[in-house]
């Protein structure tokens, strides 16, 4: 027993000597890195940016602005996932707002659940904070526009090559009759090669 001890250790140690130790290579932020060839951090970033764009670039935006001028409020809804994987939407939606209230074209306003946060903080105040300080209820600014959407997805595979389509359907809906305003769409095919291992 102590032989099969003594042998089995000597197999396992070369082997977990060989593993070395973990290696980490900071990257920049804004590098293009695919892996798996599944939506990334750059796909969802140049989506954003991209359909954002387009857009600010249609006629919705000038027939919106206010008598003076004013830029009209928009906010950003639920975007689904109806992919064939997991994707994190609340990343792709911080990247449509970002881009949403760059542009400077927008007003921005809350999510929901920032709303609800706030307005915890307002009822808090009520009881805590100093009269002169207090912010009021029934003073938020109410959206004009909200947009919407999904990202859904195609593959086609055979042994070990794949092509992946994503598709992101995005609408602006005006808030006061239900019309659509804009409505944009965004493909992404790759193909994707992988050893049979790993399938």
């Amino acid at each position: 027993m102590k032989n099969y001890l003594l042998i089995s250790t000597l197999l396992v140690l070369p082997a977990l000597s060989g593993c070395g130790g973990t290696q980490v290579k900071r990257i920049d932020t804004a590098a293009v890195v695919d892996i798996s060839g599944k939506w990334n951090d750059t796909d969802s970033r140049l989506t954003a940016e991209e359909m954002i764009a387009d857009c600010l670039a249609r006629p919705w935006i000038s027939a919106a602005a206010g008598p003076a001028g004013e830029n009209p409020t928009v906010i950003v809804g639920t975007v689904r996932n109806q992919s064939s994987e997991h994707i994190n939407t609340g990343v792709f939606v911080e990247d449509l707002q970002r881009a949403l209230i760059n542009s400077g074209r927008v007003t921005f306003v809350a999510s929901k659940d920032e709303r609800g946060e706030v307005r915890d903080e307002r009822l808090d105040q009520d009881t805590n904070a100093a009269e002169d300080t207090k912010k009021a209820h029934g003073q938020e600014t109410g959206a004009d526009f909200m947009l919407s959407g999904n990202i859904s997805t195609i593959e086609d595979k055979e042994g070990g090559k794949s092509v992946i389509l994503y598709q992101v359907n995005l609408k602006l809906l005006n808030l006061k009759n239900n019309q659509i305003s804009w409505t944009g769409q965004k493909k992404i095919k790759k193909s994707v090669k992988r050893s049979k291992s790993t399938w």
